[in-house]
C-alpha cells in the first residue's frame, strides 16, 4: 500500500512539474499601455495580436498558431506580446495622444480581425498581417521581421501597404462613383 501511494505521489509531482513548466512558457501577453511601455526599455518590437471575442479565426490563431511551441518561443524570445481588443479594451496611449482601442486599430489599417500588428521598440509602426496564419507561415513571418528586415525593409513594407490601401481605397472610390453616375 505504501508503494502504491509513493507511486501516486511521484506520479503527481511530476505531473505538477510539467505543469508549471509549460505555463512558463506561455507567451506573456501584456495590454497595450504596458506593452509599449515595456518594448521602449528592452529595445524589443511589440507585435499586437488585434481580435475580438465572437471572431472565430482570431480563437483558432490562439488555439493553433500562438500554441504552436516554435511560435511561442520564438515569440517569447524576440518580442513584447500585447492582446487589444478594440470592442473591448479602453483607451490606449500612442504618441503622446490617447485613443479608444477601436480608434487605433483603424489608424493603423485594422479593418477586420485576425490581424497582427507589428511595431518597432519606440511604436513606429511596421506593418499589419491581415488574417488568420497558419504556425509555419508565421514563423517565417516573425523571423523577417525580427531579424531579417533592418530599418530600409520597413520602409518598403510601410510604402507598399500604404498603397495596397490607397488603390483598395481608389477603386472602392471608382466603383461608387460609376454608381453614381
Amino acid at each position: 500500500m505504501k508503494k502504491l501511494f509513493f507511486r501516486f505521489l511521484i506520479l503527481s509531482l511530476g505531473v505538477t512539474l510539467l505543469t508549471a513548466v509549460s505555463f512558463a512558457k506561455e507567451p506573456q501577453w501584456k495590454n497595450f499601455n504596458d506593452g509599449l511601455a515595456q518594448a521602449k526599455k528592452t529595445g524589443k518590437k511589440v507585435l499586437i495580436d488585434v481580435y475580438t471575442d465572437w471572431c472565430t479565426w482570431c480563437k483558432k490563431m490562439d488555439a493553433n498558431t500562438y500554441s504552436d511551441p516554435k511560435v511561442r518561443e520564438y515569440l517569447t524570445k524576440n518580442y513584447i506580446l500585447v492582446k487589444l481588443n478594440p470592442e473591448k479594451d479602453g483607451e490606449v496611449s500612442y504618441d503622446g495622444k490617447k485613443f479608444s482601442a477601436a480608434d487605433f486599430s483603424q489608424g493603423m489599417g485594422i479593418n477586420g480581425y485576425p490581424a497582427t500588428l507589428f511595431l518597432k521598440s519606440n511604436g513606429e509602426p511596421i506593418t499589419v498581417l491581415p488574417g488568420y496564419a497558419e504556425a509555419d507561415m508565421f514563423m517565417h513571418v516573425l523571423s523577417f521581421i525580427g531579424e531579417v528586415c533592418g530599418p530600409e525593409c520597413y520602409r518598403t513594407l510601410l510604402i507598399k501597404t500604404s498603397l495596397r490601401r490607397a488603390a483598395s481605397f481608389l477603386t472602392s472610390a471608382t466603383i461608387l462613383s460609376r454608381s453614381i453616375i
